[in-house]
């Protein structure tokens, strides 16, 4: 079983990438959905938070994910603490769900995260794929999907890592500058064809 592992920045166009992974048989992991799915229900993981960082819980006894960002975000020190842990149980989790996937017979799977490439997951990924497009085509797309401000926009795009980065870091870059999400869809599965 090939694993995918895709990256890139906000709104270049990844989710249509997995949406053709999973119309070809593949398996799609979100690393964001996996974190978030073990902050409910990992104790462990809730416990060495909580060890680093204090109490965290809401009303309703949650890890509050707001308060825990507002501890973190403007400590460097911090974030690298929180992400060490974070990876730690995604990492795991994900090995599993790999396992599961080839268990089921699945010939590929894409593992799908923003910091694929600063974090242990590269390692479990046989191909990296990064996705770009155009900036100014990133800031409408964030603008519709999120409902925000163009100004909110680009602090967003500009905040994150330069396309460089990532292309100079993967295997592959796939590069979406089609006009219609329809054609980039047709680029995205002549290249998961040409490559896995």
């Amino acid at each position: 079983m090939v694993v995918l592992g895709i990256t890139g920045p906000t709104g270049a166009g990844k989710t249509t990438l997995l949406q053709e992974v999973e119309r070809l048989g593949g398996a799609v992991i979100d690393c964001d959905a996996v974190y978030h799915g073990l902050l409910e229900r990992d104790t462990a993981l809730q416990s060495a938070l909580e060890r680093e960082f204090g109490p965290l819980r809401d009303e309703k006894g949650r890890i509050d994910r707001k308060k825990l960002g507002r501890i973190v975000f403007d400590d460097p020190d911090k974030l690298e603490r929180l992400n060490a842990i974070a990876w730690e149980a995604v990492v795991g989790r994900v090995q599993a769900l790999i396992e599961m996937c080839r268990g089921e017979g699945k010939q590929f799977a894409a593992v799908d995260a923003i910091a694929l490439l600063e974090s242990p997951l590269k390692e479990l990924c046989q191909l990296t794929v990064a996705v770009l497009a155009p900036s100014q085509v990133r800031v409408r797309r964030i603008m519709a999907r999120e409902g925000i401000s163009e100004d909110y926009a680009w602090a967003r795009v500009k905040a994150q890592k330069p396309d460089e980065y990532f292309s100079q870091n993967c295997d592959y870059t796939l590069y979406n500058d089609c006009p219609t999400a329809e054609e980039f869809a047709q680029r995205a599965q002549e290249f998961l064809l040409k490559n896995l």
